[in-house]
């Protein structure tokens, strides 16, 4: 290739590219409004955003993966927390952790309670935007502490990777050969329902999140049916648990990080969102932590 062909090549090659790139800039911003929901951004929402930047919360926090790292990724945390449980942590962090136990530095931004819908309304609206599938999983922080557990630094680092790894959406059938085994299918639910059940509960021993761990629950299960304060309506460990999918307030775990107002801080959609087999599944699955 001579000179005066390599100047052609150069030349049609930088033309084509920005022709390619003005026609995906053009189409990138003709799906915008689609993409982003713009007919979702009420005053509220717009309110929201201005807590958002007033509180600084970036610094920390981050958004679709921008942000300072600090804390945990917030992109989809509505989904994956609720409003309930987001209503009472921003009303007082402190409830959820030990600040000197946990190494937790959390500040209380004392929002008023409009601040606070705000807020969570602006959290929805980010979280139903399409961001293609951005973040993967939840960021979590390495070394970060875990209500509820006395672990080490050094542990809370290696649960934290471990975390990672578990909060990875699996594939959307178990292994061959587990097809038809309601435990394995169970298994995939507890990491794919939405949310997803491992977004707050462990399934290790001590380690409670933003719900109990499930570690036990088989016993646990009997031994709230046998004790004075149960008021539900389950006669079998099975059936425990099911309510407490179907029904999460019939039963309040203890601890202000769990429920408040006489209201669990689980979702309580999960009877429309998973099917009478999935759940049956998921009960299945969970039944096996004895």
């Amino acid at each position: 290739m001579n000179k005066r062909q390599t100047r052609s090549f150069a030349i049609i090659s930088t033309a084509i590219a920005t022709v390619i790139f003005l026609g995906l800039t053009v189409d990138s911003h003709r799906q915008f409004a689609r993409l982003t929901n713009v007919e979702n951004i009420t005053p509220q929402v717009t309110r929201g955003k201005d807590v958002w930047h007033a509180k600084n919360c970036i610094n920390c926090h981050t958004l679709f993966g921008e942000g300072a790292y600090y804390a945990p990724d917030l992109t989809k945390i509505s989904q994956l927390r609720g409003a309930p449980y987001l209503t009472a942590f921003l009303k007082n962090p402190a409830k959820f952790y030990n600040e000197q136990r946990h190494r937790r530095l959390m500040p209380n931004q004392n929002l008023n309670d409009e601040d606070i819908a705000a807020l969570i309304a602006f959290f929805d609206w980010v979280a139903n935007v399409d961001n293609q599938g951005w973040p993967p999983r939840p960021i979590l922080v390495a070394g970060s502490s875990i209500p509820g557990t006395d672990l080490t630094l050094a542990q809370q680092d290696a649960y934290g990777s471990a975390r990672s790894s578990e909060r990875m959406p699996p594939a959307t059938a178990p292994a061959s050969g587990t097809a038809a085994d309601p435990i394995a299918l169970g298994e995939v639910l507890f990491r794919t329902a939405t949310p997803a059940c491992n977004a707050c509960h462990s399934i290790a021993p001590g380690v409670n999140l933003a719900g109990p761990t499930q570690a036990g629950l088989a016993a646990r299960a009997k031994t709230v049916m046998a004790s004075a304060d149960y008021q539900g309506n389950a006669d079998s460990v099975e059936a425990y648990i099911r309510e407490s999918i179907v029904t999460p307030s019939a039963y309040l775990y203890p601890g202000e990080m769990y429920s408040a107002g006489g209201t669990s801080f689980m979702p309580s959609n999960y009877a429309e969102s998973l099917t009478p087999e999935q759940i049956d599944q998921l009960v299945a699955y969970l039944a096996t932590f004895k």
